[in-house]
């Protein structure tokens, strides 16, 4: 019996979404909830299962097609799978071996055929490996049956090659300077999807950003002195963005513009905290919201930020997840950032950029000292939030994190 395979139900917020690569072919053994293809959205990645045990009989669209809620895509003769079916087929036939070759001889063959073969790679492995004109036959791969990782690829990105596969073919030489080429990729859904959010900000918006620094020799010291007990008692790091998330709220409840934003001629004001949290990923940024972030511990805090973080490198990261929030958090300083002006996350009307943490002198009560100082970077819509409202809002964050016994007081 034939069953269709159609696009899942799709978020309001989402139109359509792009068919990225299927990874069976027609003709190939297929098992129940086993992904056949990938969906790119504006936002996230999402697997398509099979319904049903059987055949793919029909591939309906291709990769690189733009498909919609409940579209056909695809058509599965159910039925008993094979005995001798592997649980996951290649997207591509092994070649046959020679009869006179060996076992052994074959092996590196094997491996080199698999490595190429695009499709046992993930989405976001096969992009990055595309965007650097890589050969996967010529990366390690440490994942489940050396399939290679978005982890592989950068590791043999940042050691120019050296971590090569040892059943690579002989490598290519390069020569410094001896090639002027170009590539053009592109963009991927999610990239595209920032770039127009980027500019849509800058025209829509009247931001501006107000500078401050924190001395964050307080909030160092706190975390030295007890990150081990805290790990041991919550089972997740103590890290710094707990800390910036308590004291964001304790502005926003002081500034409730800043937790505002602006529909049509209306200002909506937001009575909960969800923070967003910009996370950097292989695909692109995305921001994850903490959902009532001021009613959250700090063990919660930093248990819901390392999921997202797992989530976003798997790129398991659902939509729901990204969809909302009321401010927004960047961290420029992970990447050594010094000092940069955020662009707000639409419709939102604040975000507070973090940079790094330096060693500077500062004076303390008449005295110059080396403390651990930190720039600051709000950036604000001016339609709604004055320039006296965002410097005060910025210096209530500084003055929490300064004394963070304030954040437990709440004072």
């Amino acid at each position: 019996m034939s069953t269709e395979v159609k696009v899942p139900q799709l978020p309001e917020s989402v139109a359509d979404a792009t068919l990225v690569a299927w990874h069976k072919k027609p003709g190939d053994a297929v098992r129940r909830d086993e992904n056949l293809v990938d969906l790119e959205t504006d936002k996230v990645v999402l697997e398509v299962p099979c319904p049903v045990d059987g055949v793919l009989k029909e591939i309906r669209q291709e990769d690189g097609a733009t498909v919609e809620s409940g579209d056909l895509i695809a058509i599965v003769e159910a039925g008993e799978v094979p005995a001798e079916a592997p649980k996951e087929s290649a997207a591509e036939p092994a070649a046959s071996a020679p009869a006179e070759a060996s076992p052994a001889a074959e092996a590196p063959k094997a491996a080199a055929s698999a490595g190429k073969d695009s499709g046992k790679l993930s989405p976001s492995v096969r992009r990055l490996v595309e965007e650097h004109d890589l050969d996967p036959s010529r990366i390690k791969g440490s994942g489940r049956d050396g399939r290679i990782t978005k982890a592989d690829v950068m590791q043999h990105i940042d050691s120019d090659g050296d971590n090569v596969a040892e059943d690579a073919s002989t490598p290519s030489i390069a020569v410094a300077g001896a090639t002027r080429n170009e590539r053009r990729v592109p963009m991927t859904r999610l990239r595209a999807t920032i770039a127009k959010r980027m500019v849509e900000a800058q025209h829509n918006a009247a931001m501006l950003t107000t500078f401050n620094e924190v001395d964050l020799t307080e909030v160092i010291a706190l975390r030295t002195r007890y990150k081990e007990s805290f790990a041991d008692a919550h089972g997740v790091k103590l890290g710094f963005m707990s800390f910036f998330v308590r004291a964001a709220v304790e502005a926003l409840r002081k500034f409730p513009l800043v937790n505002a934003s602006i529909d049509g001629n209306d200002i909506v004001y937001h009575d909960y905290h969800d923070i967003g949290i910009a996370v950097s990923t292989e695909r692109g940024l995305l921001v994850p919201v903490l959902r009532d972030a001021g009613l959250m511990s700090f063990a919660e805090i930093e248990k819901g930020i390392a999921d997202y973080g797992r989530k976003a490198r798997e790129g398991t990261i659902g939509i729901d997840d990204l969809t909302g929030g009321t401010f927004t958090i960047t961290n420029g300083g992970i990447f050594g950032s010094m000092m940069s002006t955020p662009i707000l996350n639409p419709p939102q009307s604040g975000i507070l950029g973090m940079h790094s943490i330096m060693d500077r002198p500062v004076v303390v009560n008449g005295q110059v000292e080396i403390r651990k100082m930190m720039y600051l970077a709000m950036s604000y819509d001016h339609r709604i939030i004055d320039g006296k409202e965002a410097v005060q809002f910025v210096v209530t964050i500084k003055n929490a994190l300064e004394d963070p016994g304030r954040l437990l007081l709440q004072v």
